[in-house]
């Protein structure tokens, strides 16, 4: 059994004019047991939309989505125990250091005081924030801030972690720690799914990929498997063969 199951996942807004957007179209994948499956695709083509329903942020318009067997629909709260969910939206509290942010979540999950000091120093080692983990939030670089991020929504172990565009903007020392931490938590026995716009760090890390494109999965296979398909050598080749392909169809 997969641990996270979606099937047939569509999510529409009502847009200004009263038009209906449909930001995510009948998509369906699984991600199995320590597996990291990559994302790709463009701004809009509705990644974190679908993202945000997996992680039990949104609501579908239709679909369900099934961790570890069970409809997470029915139980969310008992479904975010086992997500660790990172977005560019999220946020830290600038007057707390880091460890003290970590506390104050840790305490959110109700973990055990010792279990949360010992979590803190073992990510504080994994993700290089040794020199700063006592430092307030408020004064952290870019790259100090993603390290932090990724720590907090880690902190309580979850099962499935999902990772929204997490090397955005970082310079390629910091980019290369993530990318690293991402590698040995999938070794953890971690499931991952990863949103990039970068096709490099999606074919250094993914075990399968998924491209998607106005809110549809194109195609979901191993990077031999889509190399194969579309007669290209690298991502960024097969994505835009498949985008033109469609284009050609709907034309």
């Amino acid at each position: 059994m997969p641990l996270i199951q979606a099937s047939n996942i569509s999510k529409s807004f009502l847009a200004p004019k009263g038009k209906t957007v449909d930001a995510v179209n009948d998509v369906s994948l699984h991600v199995e047991q320590g597996e990291i499956l990559g994302l790709l695709g463009p701004n809009g083509a509705g990644k974190t939309t679908f993202l945000r329903i997996l992680g039990t942020l949104i609501s579908p318009t239709s679909g369900e989505c099934h961790l570890n067997g069970k409809c997470m629909a029915e139980d969310p709260e008992s479904a975010r125990r086992d997500i660790g969910f990172l977005s560019g939206n999220t946020k830290l509290y600038g007057r707390l250091t880091v460890r003290e942010m970590m506390r104050y979540f840790g305490r959110l999950y109700q973990l055990d005081e010792p279990y949360i000091a010992q979590r803190t120093d073992e990510l504080a080692q994994l993700l290089d924030m040794t020199e700063f983990v006592d430092r307030r939030c408020e004064t952290l670089s870019t790259g100090q801030t993603q390290k932090a991020s990724i720590a907090r929504v880690i902190l309580h172990d979850p099962k499935l972690l999902i990772l929204d565009e997490p090397t955005l903007g970082l310079d390629i020392m910091t980019a290369r720690t993530i990318m690293d931490f991402i590698d040995s938590a999938r070794d953890r026995g971690h499931s991952i799914i990863f949103s990039t716009h970068y096709m490099t760090e999606a074919e250094l890390l993914c075990d399968r990929i998924a491209l998607m494109h106005k809110g549809c999965i194109m195609m979901t296979d191993t990077q031999e498997g889509i190399y194969s398909a579309t007669g290209t050598s690298n991502l960024q080749a097969a994505f835009l063969s498949m985008v033109d392909e469609a284009a050609e169809t709907s034309a």
